[in-house]
């Protein structure tokens, strides 16, 4: 199913004008989400709208805005009222300025959307913004109306397309002195410094994001196989911190546990071979999942199947790395003639 556009509107540029629409750039629909329920009956729960006075369920006409002045006092906002103030933006992304990408803080970026033309006309105007942005090597900043507000939208070609990104207002940006100011002003040796650029050094790579596992996911994923399949649940142990007393020892010891993890993690990655065909998103471990978590998937026997496939995956594990093939009885025995002669 073709996702559904999140608006619908025009892209301006001075006089150039196409239509487009916006779609979200991210998702999190593919995450494990539950429902509240009834333990005695196992019903999903149901919430009404009631008043908070009387206590009487209030009918959906019945119910209005209104901003809270007092205790108990509200201001009531109309549809009417809040259309009649609807601004130009909310059906067109008016470009206002270009400003260098490196000027807008990390803190400003809220939200990415794809911007595509929207029908058939139009593609000429929208090649023409996207271009001119491309060859400035500046970002465009415009107003977008999404969910009755405002937002400033930062607009930067990415590949054939578009890319807006929803920027923060300055109000909803707290100032970074308000939490650092009490950070104490250590001064750190050099050889601190060596050691650590050491582990750093072990830990970087290349950005992969295809390696990012979610562990909650995976673990939420095999608590529900195991609910379901009505196997016990055993509660594990909490990593315990150690209290650092001796930082350059930590140091030391970190540089050493982290040498020997790189080693096998880089000999799994070599081994490992590229996925055939098109798959799910889905978190490590979810793949494993005996039954979907919502709609009206497989039944029991492909629960089964599931099951299997884990466990056959187990009894193909590749040996531990080191151990040497045996050798036959008669390579052995060659092997003792050349020493003799």
């Amino acid at each position: 199913m073709a996702p559904r556009a999140n608006w619908k509107g025009f892209l301006r540029l001075s006089l150039v004008t196409c239509p487009v629409a916006l779609y979200p750039a991210t998702s999190e629909a593919e995450k494990i989400s539950f429902n509240q329920i009834n333990r005695a009956t196992g019903h999903r729960i149901k919430y009404l709208k009631v008043d908070a006075e009387t206590g009487e369920e209030v009918a959906p006409e019945d119910i209005a805005k209104g901003y809270q002045v007092d205790t108990d006092s509200f201001v009531e906002i109309s549809k009417d009222e809040l259309d009649a103030i609807a601004l130009e933006s909310t059906r067109t992304i008016e470009i206002d300025r270009f400003v260098p990408k490196a000027e807008i803080d990390d803190l400003y970026y809220l939200r990415p959307y794809y911007i595509v033309p929207d029908g058939k006309v139009g593609h000429d105007a929208y090649a023409v913004i996207r271009e001119t942005i491309r060859e400035l090597g500046r970002v465009a900043l415009a107003r977008v109306v999404l969910t009755n507000r405002e937002h400033v939208i930062a607009l930067q070609p990415r590949d054939n397309g578009l890319m807006g990104m929803l920027l923060r207002y300055p109000y909803e940006v707290r100032s970074a002195a308000e939490y650092f100011d009490g950070i104490q002003d250590v001064k750190v040796t050099k050889d601190m410094l060596d050691l650590a650029r050491h582990i750093v050094e072990q830990k970087s790579g290349p950005f992969e994001p295809d390696s990012f596992e979610d562990h909650y996911e995976a673990a939420l994923t095999e608590l529900i196989n195991k609910k379901r399949n009505g196997q016990p649940i055993a509660a594990k142990a909490r990593p315990k911190g150690d209290n650092v007393i001796d930082l350059m020892e930590a140091l030391r010891r970190s540089l050493g546990s982290d040498a020997q993890v790189a080693k096998p993690a880089a000999a799994d990655k070599a081994s490992a071979k590229p996925a055939k065909g098109r798959k799910r998103k889905t978190a490590a471990g979810q793949k494993e999942m005996l039954l979907p978590i919502s709609g009206s998937g497989a039944k029991g026997s492909s629960a089964k199947g599931s099951s299997a496939n884990a466990d056959s995956s187990k009894a193909d594990e590749p040996k531990a790395a080191g151990a040497k093939p045996k050798k036959t009885a008669r390579g052995a025995a060659g092997g003792k003639a050349r020493k003799a002669s």
